[in-house]
């Protein structure tokens, strides 16, 4: 028999955030007389754990795909997808520019190093290409006073026929907790691209979310916005669970009871003995462990649902176990179900809080050994 633990991916789930978010995109846009904002889908980091072929089948409706693996943009077009990909760092040495025309891939131009090699380039299938503006994410960009320098080199290689269409983008650092600082930001870059023409792309998915983020540009530029961890399930709120969004979980982490002790008052669980038992409880092993993505530093308290019912972490994480406290599901035993996050349990986000980080790294987490069904 096959460890008992597995995680499936829900299709449908993926296809229902994406609509989430398009029908919010539309229907703001027709309280405000101005076309919808076209959708880059994130699927980077193999679609956030969830598989890039599973993306490619359920973001069919999106306009586009956004990642930064160049094999994971060759897999998706071998998958059939014929809509535009935009690699979020752009191409890396000047041999990759024939891998971009070879594929029809967007890029991202943030650095002069790549305008270099594009002014070296030799005309042929042109090249879309977004010029990014650092306005405070301090990652990836060019500053406000060398960004319309580095447009206008972008412009030449598109007269050249190296470039095709040249837009431009910039990334938000807190649209999911400051509209001040957010709002600064913007208005960095709306001064630093005045006038200067081309599509924009703004918005990852806490500003999607956010109409205002997404609606300051005039009604009549081309727009379009990047929702990444929502499309998920997962929040890219601190403050406001998915469920709330009207988003549902697309990847269920499940595993099972394979031990049960009996643990008397004043001893110890697990390694370290980092959780001392209160009074004599009944605690149950679980197949699951930070080998298989689960994070090791998930404390005590720490939700999981076993049976149906909802209990918590004790003890440390280990490489391939962790323990529960069966005291409020006196019916588990070996062989019970236990969801550690997903559909019929906690969500990735309060699995994430708990232990003091993001929903994002535990999805993205999920450990190859873990086998993984997808429903459609």
């Amino acid at each position: 028999m096959p460890r008992p633990i597995s995680a499936s991916i829900s299709l449908p789930s993926l296809k229902h955030n994406l609509a989430v978010v398009a029908t919010q995109l539309n229907s703001f846009s027709q309280q405000d007389s101005r076309v919808a904002p076209h959708i880059w889908a994130v699927v980077k980091a193999n679609a956030y754990g969830h598989g890039i072929h599973n993306a490619v089948r359920a973001f069919e409706q999106a306009q586009g795909l956004a990642m930064l693996d160049l094999d994971e943009a060759v897999k998706c077009r071998e998958a059939g997808w014929s809509k535009p990909i935009l690699m979020l760092e752009g191409f890396f040495e000047p041999a990759d520019i024939a891998v971009f025309r070879d594929y029809s891939l967007w890029t991202t131009l943030h650095c002069q190093e790549q305008l270099d090699m594009l002014g070296a380039a030799q005309p042929g299938q042109p090249l879309h290409a977004l010029v990014k503006l650092n306005t405070g994410m301090n990652r990836l960009g060019f500053s406000a006073q060398n960004y319309a320098a580095a447009y206008r080199q972008a412009l030449e290689a598109q007269r050249r026929g190296v470039l095709g269409t040249v837009g431009k983008m910039t990334h938000f650092a807190r649209s999911d907790d400051s509209v001040d600082v957010t709002q600064e930001q913007f208005l960095l870059f709306q001064e630093a691209t005045r006038h200067l023409p081309g599509p924009v792309s703004l918005c990852n998915s806490a500003a999607t979310l956010t109409p205002r983020y997404w609606m300051w540009p005039s009604p009549d530029t081309e727009q379009w916005v990047r929702p990444g961890i929502c499309l998920y399930g997962s929040s890219p709120f601190p403050n406001q669970p998915a469920h709330d969004l009207g988003l549902r979980p697309a990847m269920t982490l499940r595993s099972q009871i394979i031990g049960v002790q009996e643990v008397a008052a004043g001893q110890g669980v697990g390694y370290g003995h980092a959780f001392i038992a209160p009074k004599p409880m009944r605690v149950g092993v679980v197949a699951c462990g930070y080998a298989d993505g689960y994070p090791r530093h998930a404390p005590n308290g720490t939700p999981v649902t076993v049976d149906g019912h909802a209990t918590q972490l004790v003890g440390r994480v280990s490489m391939d176990m962790l323990i529960v406290d069966l005291t409020s599901v006196p019916q588990a035993g070996i062989g019970s179900p236990v969801v550690l996050w997903g559909h019929g349990g906690p969500s990735v986000d309060q699995v994430a809080h708990a232990a003091g980080t993001i929903g994002y790294e535990l999805l993205c987490a999920l450990a190859p050994r873990v086998p993984v069904s997808v429903t459609v």
